[in-house]
């Protein structure tokens, strides 16, 4: 599926081919919580890298987290690109994965298709003030899950 993106301001526009478009997975880690804002947490789809096509690359600045863990305080690999001029959340790369980009579903202009179930991830870092609006035959993780975008799109009857 071609999906078609933009920031608030119009200033970046980008294109990308998803063969995983079904915005079902949010993310309540604090770096997408902080970053995308909404609900609390961030939907991101999974698309082929090779075919992000981007206009207006002038207006993006790149955001990699700091992540203090176990192995102590580093910067994540994760690229999460913005609009400068009105820091819509755009996607992620991340070269650990070259392959893959992770739109954020709220920057897509293309009609998504709904998903018919919802993956709450990393609700171990959820903010307090957030309730989780899970409804029955959604899975709920206090970490990330160990099931991949494309999996769960294949589980479904989902692949494009």
């Amino acid at each position: 599926m071609l999906l078609e993106g933009s920031c608030h301001c119009q200033a970046v526009r980008f294109s990308v081919e998803s063969h995983q478009p079904c915005p079902f997975m949010r993310c309540y880690c604090s770096i997408c919580r902080k970053t995308a804002g909404g609900g609390g947490y961030a939907i991101n789809l999974g698309a082929d890298y090779r075919t992000l096509k981007v206009t207006g690359r002038r207006h993006l600045g790149v955001y990699q987290a700091r992540i203090d863990d176990a192995r102590g305080r580093r910067t994540s690999t994760g690229q999460r690109h913005f609009c400068k001029r009105c820091g819509s959340a755009l996607w992620l790369y991340d070269p650990t994965w070259p392959e893959l980009v992770h739109p954020h579903a709220s920057a897509i202009d293309t009609p998504l298709p709904a998903p018919p179930q919802a993956v709450h991830a990393m609700l171990g870092s959820r903010a307090g003030w957030v309730e989780v609006a899970a409804r029955p035959g959604d899975d709920c993780f206090e970490d990330w899950p160990d099931v991949s975008l494309a999996a769960w799109h294949e589980r479904h009857g989902l692949r494009l």
